[in-house]
């Protein structure tokens, strides 16, 4: 059985992929996905051209990490894509953020880092060769950024292990990108804050793109996926200016 694992598939970018993950490989049987909001991923069976299986749980406990183990075991599936899509952000300094939820920015490392990871490990043994994996980091991963520290720190580490990995799996032909977009039209906004920057809210794009690109990039075997001039430029400023120059252009603000 050839299938897809999604996370965060209920919202924005990883419900995207769904919608549009048919049409770039019509060979699927299933599409797995994996979100907290059961009553959303019943949605996707409107929304899909391939079947969809539903493993509802909260990435940050334990349950949904053995469900998924337990069904790769039983069914021993041939994952054709794995994208990890779930993830969150929060706005503001690091001592703000901690004024107003002591434990939002440990959970932004667990969810976005740790869960990712650990999503990736339960499906390498399921993985062959052609596989892809699209691992969902941020243009933020490219640089360290002053009231969106945190977030900026774990993206760097979806981009650095998403690199890494695809080192190592060269050999086994299976293709690892890593997705950095700018600010992404979708819920995100309502857990992280709406953007106070006005270069920000004018590079905002939509999902659809966004993720039709990461689609035909994967493809296309590339490492990184960037949509969009704006954040190309500032993918390629990242790489010619030092970090604290671009600190101090930011000032301090998201």
């Amino acid at each position: 059985m050839k299938i897809a694992v999604v996370t965060g598939a209920s919202s924005g970018i990883g419900r995207e992929f769904v919608k549009q993950m048919g049409h770039f490989y019509r060979n699927l049987d299933e599409i797995w996905v994996i979100a907290r909001r059961g009553h959303r991923l019943q949605e996707l069976n409107q929304l899909s051209r391939v079947p969809i299986r539903i493993l509802e749980g909260d990435l940050l406990r334990e349950e949904v990490y053995e469900k998924l183990e337990k069904l790769l075991r039983e069914e021993a599936p041939d994952i054709r894509m794995l994208v990890n899509g779930a993830g969150f952000g929060k706005s503001g300094t690091v001592e703000d953020i901690l004024e107003e939820d002591k434990t939002a920015q440990a959970e932004m490392i667990e969810l976005n880092c740790t869960a990712l990871s650990r999503i990736t490990f339960c499906c390498l043994p399921c993985l062959s060769r052609g596989s892809r994996i699209i691992q969902m980091a941020s243009a933020a991963a490219f640089s360290p950024q002053p009231s969106f520290a945190v977030y900026a720190a774990t993206k760097a580490y979806v981009l650095s292990f998403s690199r890494s990995l695809r080192a190592e799996l060269k050999r086994r032909g299976i293709y690892v990108t890593a997705v950095c977009p700018g600010p992404v039209d979708t819920e995100f906004f309502r857990v992280s804050g709406e953007l106070d920057n006005p270069l920000k809210k004018l590079v905002k794009v939509r999902s659809q793109g966004v993720v039709r690109k990461a689609l035909l990039d994967s493809r296309a075997g590339k490492d990184i996926s960037v949509y969009g001039l704006p954040m190309k430029c500032a993918h390629a400023a990242s790489k010619l200016l030092p970090h604290r120059l671009i600190l101090a252009f930011m000032g301090g603000k998201p």
